[in-house]
C-alpha cells in the first residue's frame, strides 16, 4: 500500500478506545482471553496501517523522490542527446529518447501529485484524489509509449545500417554518468519503499506493486527500466564497437523501446485498477473493521465498504447496529459524532454509516490479525 526520506511519522488515530464486548447485537459485555488477545493484535495492526497507506506526510516524500527524479532525467538527456549525435549510435538515440520520457513523466507524475491535493468541495465531494491516477495513466501511456516507439523505429531502420567505425568513448563516458544518476534516484524510491514494506512485511517491490500512490510506482518503475536500460545499450555498443557489425546497436535500441514500452502497459493497468475501483488489503479492510467493533457505541457491522478515492484516501460505507435501545434522532446524532472521528483519522476521506437491517448477519474480525 501505498509511500518516503525523511519524514515524521504520525501515529494511528484513537478513534475508538478497544473494548471487550463479545456479545454483539445482544446487548452484553463479557471479557474473553482469547478476544483481549485479538484487541491488542488490532491495535497493531493499526500502527502498521497508518504505514501502510503513507500516511505520514503523504506528499512531500513522493514529491522528494520525483523531483530529484526528473532533476537527474533533464540533465542526462540533454547529455545523451548531445552523445546521439556525435556518435550516430542507435542505442544512445533510443536512450536519449528514454531520457527525454523519464523527464516528460516526472513532470506529469508532479502535476498529478498537486491536483491529487485538491480539498473536496460541492461537485467532488470525495475530493481529488483519483486526478493522481488520471495524471499518471497520461504520462505512462503518452510519454513511456512515444519513447518506445522512438525507440523501436530507430532500431529497426537501423538494423541493416552499414558497417561505421564510429569512436564510442564519449557514449560510453555518458552512460556511465548516467548510470550514477538514475542509480542515485532508485535508491531514493527504493529506500522509500523498503521502509515502509519492512512495518508490513513485505518487499519493496510487493510494496511498490500494491502502494496506492501512483507517483512512487511511477519513479521507482522508471528509474528500475532506466538502469537496465543503461546495461543494455553500453553492452550493445559495445558488441558493436568489438564487431563492427551494426546490428548489435539496433539490437539494443529494440530492446530499449521493448522494456519502455513494458513499464508503460504495466503502469497504465496498475493506474486503470485504481480509478475503476481497486480492493484495499485484507490488512486495511481488518483495521477499518476493528475500529468499527471497538467502538464503545457500535454493537456490530453487517457491512462495510472500502474504496480507495485516491493515494492513501479511502471512502468507508458501513452498515451498524447501536448500543442500546437509541430513539432516531439520537441514532443520527451518534452516527454523525462516529463519522466525525473517522475523518480525523488521515486514511479516510470520508465515510457514511447506516443502520443494519434487523438479523442481518454480522462481520467479526479474524481469531489472529497478521499485516499482508
Amino acid at each position: 500500500m501505498s509511500l518516503k526520506p525523511p519524514e515524521t511519522k504520525l501515529q494511528a488515530t484513537p478513534i475508538a478506545q478497544p473494548t471487550t464486548r463479545i456479545a454483539r447485537g445482544a446487548g452484553m459485555d463479557s471479557v474473553d482471553p482469547n478476544h483481549v488477545a485479538n484487541v491488542a493484535n488490532v491495535a497493531n495492526v493499526a500502527n502498521v496501517a497508518n504505514v501502510a497507506t503513507d500516511e505520514s506526510e503523504p506528499h512531500s516524500g513522493s514529491l522528494t523522490t520525483v523531483l530529484i527524479a526528473v532533476g537527474a532525467n533533464l540533465v542526462i538527456a540533454i547529455a545523451k542527446t548531445v552523445a546521439a549525435v556525435m556518435t550516430g549510435s542507435a542505442s544512445m538515440i533510443a536512450e536519449s529518447a528514454h531520457s527525454w520520457a523519464d523527464a516528460g513523466n516526472g513532470t506529469l507524475l508532479i502535476v498529478a501529485e498537486k491536483k491529487a491535493v485538491k480539498p473536496a468541495d460541492s461537485s467532488h465531494p470525495l475530493g481529488y484524489g483519483k486526478e493522481s491516477y488520471v495524471w499518471s495513466m497520461i504520462a505512462a501511456f503518452g510519454v513511456f509509449m512515444a519513447g518506445s516507439i522512438v525507440s523501436i523505429y530507430t532500431g529497426i531502420t537501423e538494423w541493416n545500417a552499414a558497417e561505421s567505425e564510429t569512436n564510442y568513448t564519449i557514449g560510453f563516458i555518458i552512460l556511465a554518468v548516467a548510470f550514477v544518476l538514475e542509480g542515485f534516484s532508485l535508491g531514493q524510491a527504493y529506500l522509500q519503499s523498503k521502509k515502509h514494506g519492512e512495518a508490513i512485511n513485505v518487499s519493496a517491490i510487493g510494496y511498490v506493486i500494491n502502494t496506492s500512490n501512483p507517483t512512487l510506482r511511477g519513479v521507482f518503475f522508471e528509474d528500475l527500466a532506466a538502469v537496465i536500460g543503461l546495461a543494455v545499450a553500453a553492452a550493445s555498443m559495445g558488441m558493436h564497437a568489438y564487431t563492427g557489425q551494426p546490428f548489435w546497436d539496433a539490437l539494443g535500441s529494440i530492446i530499449v523501446g521493448i522494456l519502455l514500452g513494458a513499464v508503460a502497459i504495466f503502469l497504465i493497468s496498475r493506474n486503470r485498477d485504481f480509478l475503476v475501483g481497486y480492493k484495499v488489503s485484507e490488512q486495511i479492510h481488518g483495521y477499518a473493521l476493528s475500529e468499527l467493533l471497538n467502538h464503545a457505541d457500535i454493537d456490530s457491522v453487517s457491512y462495510l465498504h472500502l474504496e480507495w478515492v485516491g493515494p492513501k484516501k479511502i471512502f468507508m460505507v458501513a452498515a451498524v447496529d447501536i448500543a442500546g435501545n437509541q430513539k432516531e434522532r439520537e441514532i443520527a446524532h451518534k452516527f454523525e459524532a462516529i463519522e466525525n472521528q473517522f475523518r480525523k483519522d488521515p486514511l479516510f476521506q470520508e465515510v457514511i454509516l447506516t443502520l443494519s437491517v434487523p438479523d442481518a448477519d454480522v462481520l467479526t474480525l479474524p481469531d489472529i490479525v497478521t499485516p499482508l
